[in-house]
């Protein structure tokens, strides 16, 4: 489940930083490109997945046995 969650969390991040710089203008080519409200929507994503991540990472791993 851990690595999972941070593979899950790794995603979002990076999806998440595209939509920032399509946002910024960094990215050209999409309906998304130069509109500030991407950015925002990318730059919760990359908090949100730090954050998943960050959980994922701090949980114990479970007993065996």
């Amino acid at each position: 489940m851990r690595v999972g969650l941070v593979v899950v969390g790794g995603l979002v991040l990076l999806v998440g930083a595209v939509f920032a710089g399509q946002g910024l203008g960094y990215i050209p080519g999409s309906f998304m490109t130069g509109d500030t409200r991407w950015f925002w929507i990318g730059s919760g994503m990359v908090v949100g997945g730090l954050v998943l991540g960050g959980i994922a990472l701090l949980l114990r791993p479970a007993r065996q046995g």
